[in-house]
């Protein structure tokens, strides 16, 4: 029987406005599809006129200019639509999603959906659950003594993952997709007898105690930062954008 790790995946990834899931947009994303460890990917991309400014900051990051999303990008509200679309494509085929720092990309896609749709993202998955799978939560379980930081770049340098263009939805969609494979193979004494959707429901857990050891060094350092203990989607906020 062919391990989860070993089997089909898919991949989610976005570039956006900022870092404010409640306020910032999606200016591109990528949907990865890899039937097998070694195989070509399927990738969907699409780039979105936000609508707003783009900050220089976040052009500093994934070179994404207000120009060029004006004249090439297309509107949010059917881009949103498609990309739910083939996400809840994915869960019909019991096809698990990977996405890196899920709670971000997911809920941002949620909000987007919000506000250009009047639709939450979870309407999609009413009879077929997402199997979320998510790099850094897993590592930080599984490797959780390790010093360092745990950014996509990190990981693949850790698992030795090429990523080829970061911050493009798609690389970065398809090395996150690697680093899980990865992360499967090299803890497999401990995951490969769980399914994906046993693990989707342990990273529930093992976010929120997470979320609870950072709020904990950021109340030891003085720091009013709040960690959300929500994992893959943040809730609703009644002053959500």
């Amino acid at each position: 029987m062919t391990c989860w790790y070993e089997g089909p995946l898919a991949a989610f990834d976005t570039e956006t406005t900022g870092v404010d899931v409640e306020t910032d947009r999606i200016v591109s994303a990528a949907i990865v599809v890899q039937d097998a460890p070694g195989t070509r990917p399927r990738v969907t991309r699409w780039l979105v006129n936000p609508g707003v400014p783009v900050p220089e900051g976040a052009t500093a990051v994934h070179g994404l200019t207000d120009e060029h999303l004006q004249r090439n990008g297309r509107w949010p509200a059917p881009v949103v639509f498609e990309i739910a679309e083939l996400l809840a494509e994915q869960a019909a085929m019991a096809r698990p999603l990977v996405v890196m720092n899920a709670p971000f990309d997911l809920t941002l896609l949620d909000r987007e959906l919000r506000r250009h749709r009047a639709s939450a993202l979870d309407r999609w998955f009413e009879s077929t659950p997402l199997r979320v799978l998510d790099p850094r939560v897993l590592d930080k379980h599984l490797d959780r003594y390790r010093k360092g930081r745990r950014t996509l770049t990190d990981l693949c340098a850790l698992y030795g993952v090429e990523l080829d263009g970061a911050h493009d939805a798609a690389a970065d969609a398809v090395a996150a997709l690697d680093v899980v494979r990865a992360v499967g193979r090299r803890f497999a004494a401990r995951l490969e007898r769980l399914t994906p959707t046993e693990l989707h429901a342990l990273q529930v857990g093992w976010h929120a105690a997470q979320a609870r050891g950072l709020q904990a060094w950021f109340a030891r350092s003085g720091s009013e930062e709040a960690v959300d203990p929500s994992w893959p989607l943040r809730p609703e906020l009644p002053a959500a954008a």
